[in-house]
């Protein structure tokens, strides 16, 4: 709807140039890191501290060489966690920029679907309900449009807009539609001075991060006891401060858990980018790791279900039903009987001039079929007169004018019930009606009545649609057919533990016979209005029993997630408008429709599906208990690999032995384990009978006692077979060189050997075959190769203090990571949690 005097927009020409020009639409970029800001945080951790610290303590001793190869592990460790970091805010701001609001512009005279960092000065933008506006911009149009402007003067009432009105940035359309010419994009906006940011996502506080601060801080405080502890000890002992204080940073180095809550934010980063691959949008990351815990998951019919693509399925005059879904079009009218044009007619008339409604498009679409030839169909009449559909009535009515008239022409449309009030049909037509609207609900249909009044011209208007004289014309039936994929996914749920709700504003018949075909649970249906007079006991109680709730209003979906909440369930709540956002937002997880979902919508959810289908949430719920078996794991084996570590630095000391490790070691460690944590972990594809399990419990923590234990249990016996090996050499004629390098051998083949029954969930000897995939053999085939550079190449191994082992060690170092190897699968097995008994809900 361009005006007049600029019928086709920008030139799509001009509006790249004018982007590139005067930039994006948007605010800032301050929030955004630069690779100075990744690199000063790298720098300031403790681990690289710690590092320098080494390097600094060889110089003082006189050691330049030792602390330049130091030096060169720091750099190269400072760039492969940039590196990390970088992939991983790339990902945040790839997700974040899809996340932001979308335009509608208008340009080269077609309409275009834009993101609103690319709307530029002088577009023109089409706004509708639920919008949220991109750009200051004056109205050129303007049909009873509003917008909730209350986070720029804090006043939450509604404003009125009228042609030539203001518009502003960051605002959201409340109702109505129109057309705005943009005047200020960016910085420019009244936003922008004010200097406010319209599109932070942030990973915020969530269970899983507070629970991995505060094992973080356990690990710290007693990592540096130990090494207070290692550092008195050497003292006392040996009497060198140096080596002493160059031992406890050693210490510190391998204790400190600086991986932990690195691994945690790249596998949920990484996992929003597997999800945005399949068209799920995470706009919070801490949706992710919620996503296991979901109990129960409330959806609506039209679009989620369903494939919203609404066609008219029958018409119903007097009881009289004819079947339209076969009817070949015919223009002249010929096709469909002359009895059922006038209530086509009406069903047009009632509906919006272009609508986006597809029970409207539905109407327009058979209109077009049948009656463009006919008398039925009026181009040149004008709309005078909307009255919405509310809460109070589910109906709408047009009047309309053709200029020539006395009267004007009323339509009006919604559900029967209420259309039959507004008719004040007898009671025996109502009840007669009402059966009608009943059978061909329980097809599954969707069922609107149709009436029509007439209204004297220069009448003034009544305030409401009862001021009118309406009579009954009929019911119309449109058909919005299951799709394919949810009886299956509605299956999946069912076995992962998980209740299927759905929530619909459509008729109780409608609504039981979609779920009946959905597999849902349909024995009991409430309605809104028994909702409305029931009290919070009675609530409670029905929502744990009923899974179908239909002529729902939307203020009553957040009434119905907080009665879920408070039963203890883990809910996952989909919406697509205005009013579904408080519910979204109350919901743990909230869930927008992408494709006919409102940017308010989109803003409140947790998740966004950028193609409205059922099966992608499953998907998602699916990975998000993925996500968090495979973290588990990464942190059971990190744990183990630091185990053996902190037992090489202590040991050797009590015992009066040479060091094993020196900081330099550490480094070469630390290149090993995030890589084998990062790549191969993530990676791994789950259970089989991942969806077959219940749902994690709201308090069940990511490292259980017996996960710990096992961590501990398989360190330990890495850090037995390492120290006893090395100490058995020193008691042979070997050299000690030649002791510390095949205990480094083993130490590192062994956390590499590790990797095979960490990976897989499974238990004995089956854990160690799920362990062998193409990703754990790549890693462990590169850290083995790494291995033998370091021992056997004469130059790298004089840095690493290492000497060339004969084919006797290279067999007994084989030998013992095979053993190890077996005792591995034996302790899993022996340690690893039970799942608990599953008892899945009903259909």
């Amino acid at each position: 709807m361009p005006p007049t005097d600029s019928p086709t927009g920008l030139d799509p020409a001009l509006a790249a140039q004018r982007l590139r020009d005067e930039g994006p639409n948007e605010l800032g970029i301050g929030q955004r890191r630069t690779l100075r800001d990744m690199a000063w945080d790298v720098v300031t951790e403790p681990m690289f501290l710690l590092l320098l610290g080494a390097g600094a303590i060889y110089l003082a001793m006189g050691d330049a060489h030792e602390a330049l190869i130091l030096l060169g592990f720091v750099v190269i460790i400072m760039a492969i966690t940039v590196l990390q970091e970088r992939r991983t805010d790339n990902a945040l701001n790839a997700l974040r920029d899809l996340s932001s609001p979308r335009a509608l512009a208008l340009r080269g005279g077609t309409l275009v679907r834009i993101a609103g960092r690319d709307v530029v000065r002088e577009d023109l933008l089409m706004i509708a309900e639920g919008d949220r506006i991109p750009a200051d911009g004056t109205l050129l149009q303007a049909h009873e449009l509003a917008a909730n402007e209350s986070m720029l003067t804090g006043e939450s009432e509604p404003v009125a807009k009228q042609p030539a009105d203001k518009v502003f940035a960051g605002t959201l359309v409340v109702s109505g539609q129109g057309l705005l010419q943009v005047t200020a994009v960016g910085r420019h906006t009244e936003l922008g001075r004010i200097g406010q940011s319209l599109d932070t996502i942030a990973l915020q506080a969530s269970p899983l991060r507070e629970e991995m601060a505060r094992l973080t801080r356990k690990l710290v405080v007693i990592g540096l006891s130990l090494c207070g502890l290692l550092v008195a000890l050497f003292w006392a002992l040996r009497g060198d401060w140096l080596q002493a204080v160059l031992a406890g940073i050693t210490l510190a180095m391998g204790v400190l858990p600086q991986e932990l809550p690195v691994i945690m934010i790249i596998f949920l980063a990484l996992a929003a980018r597997r999800l945005a691959a399949q068209q799920v949008l995470t706009r919070r990351l801490n949706a992710i790791e919620t996503l296991g815990q979901t109990t129960v998951l409330c959806v609506d019919k039209t679009g989620t279900l369903t494939q919203n693509r609404m066609a008219v399925a029958a018409l119903c005059i007097a009881g009289q039903e004819l079947d339209v879904q076969n009817l070949p079009a015919a223009a002249d009218g010929s096709a469909l009987p002359e009895a059922f044009h006038e209530l086509l007619e009406y069903a047009v008339l009632a509906s919006e001039i272009e609508p986006h409604d597809p029970m409207e498009q539905a109407f327009h679409r058979m209109a077009a079929d049948h009656l463009v030839n006919t008398e039925h169909l009026h181009p040149a009449w004008s709309l005078a007169r909307e009255y919405e559909l509310s809460p109070q009535l589910l109906a709408m009515s047009h009047l309309w004018r053709d200029g020539t008239s006395a009267h004007d022409t009323v339509a009006t449309k919604g559900a029967p019930e209420a259309v039959a009030d507004l008719c004040h049909l007898p009671d025996a037509e109502r009840a007669a009606v009402s059966a009608q609207a009943a059978r061909l609900a329980d097809r599954g249909l969707r069922v609107l009545g149709v009436a029509k009044a007439r209204h004297r011209t220069q009448d003034t208007w009544p305030d409401a649609q009862h001021g009118f004289d309406f009579a009954w014309l009929g019911l119309v039936a449109l058909a919005d057919p299951l799709r394919s994929e949810v009886p299956q996914a509605v299956a999946q749920c069912r076995q992962a533990g998980i209740r299927v709700v759905m929530i619909t504003g459509d008729h109780p018949r409608t609504a039981r016979a979609i779920a009946a075909q959905a597999g849902i649970a349909n024995d009991r249906v409430i309605t809104g209005d028994e909702l409305v007079h029931m009290p919070p006991q009675e609530l409670a109680d029905q929502v744990r029993q009923v899974s179908v709730f239909a002529r729902i209003k939307p203020h009553q979906k957040l009434a119905l997630v907080e009665a879920l909440k408070a039963q203890g369930e883990v809910v996952a709540m989909t919406g697509d408008g205005v009013n579904d956002a408080p519910a979204l937002k109350a919901a743990h997880i909230g869930i927008a429709m992408g494709q006919r979902g409102t940017d308010v919508a989109r803003e409140a959810a947790a998740l966004v599906l950028l193609h409205d289908d059922f099966a992608a949430i499953v998907l998602a719920i699916h990975r998000g208990r993925q996500t968090f078996a495979n973290l588990r794991q990464a942190m059971v084996y990190t744990l183990a690999v630091h185990v053996p570590i902190i037992g090489l630095a202590l040991l050797p000391v009590l015992f009066g032995l040479p060091l094993v490790l020196a900081p330099l070691h550490i480094a070469f460690l630390e290149l090993v384990i995030d890589p084998a944590c990062s790549i191969v972990f993530e990676a791994e594809k789950g259970a089989a009978d991942l969806m077959q399990q219940p749902p994690r419990a709201a308090d069940e923590p990511l490292l259980s006692a017996r996960h710990i234990l096992l961590s501990v249990l398989q360190g330990s016996v890495v850090t037995a077979a390492v120290v006893g090996l090395y100490a058995w050499l020193l008691s042979q004629p070997a050299h000690a060189a030649t002791a510390s390098t095949a205990a480094f051998v083993v130490l590192v083949a062994a956390n590499a050997a590790l990797i095979l029954p960490s990976r897989s969930s499974q238990t004995g000897w089956q854990s160690l075959w799920a362990g062998l995939t193409p990703v754990s053999l790549w890693v462990a085939g590169g850290t083995l190769a790494a291995l033998a550079a370091i021992t056997t190449v004469p130059w790298l191994a004089k840095a690493f203090r290492f000497v060339p082992l004969s084919p006797l060690h290279w067999f007994m170092a084989l030998l013992a990571v095979l053993l190890l190897t077996v005792v591995f699968a034996a302790n899993k097995r022996w340690l690893q949690p039970t799942a608990p008994a599953h008892n899945p809900p009903p259909a």
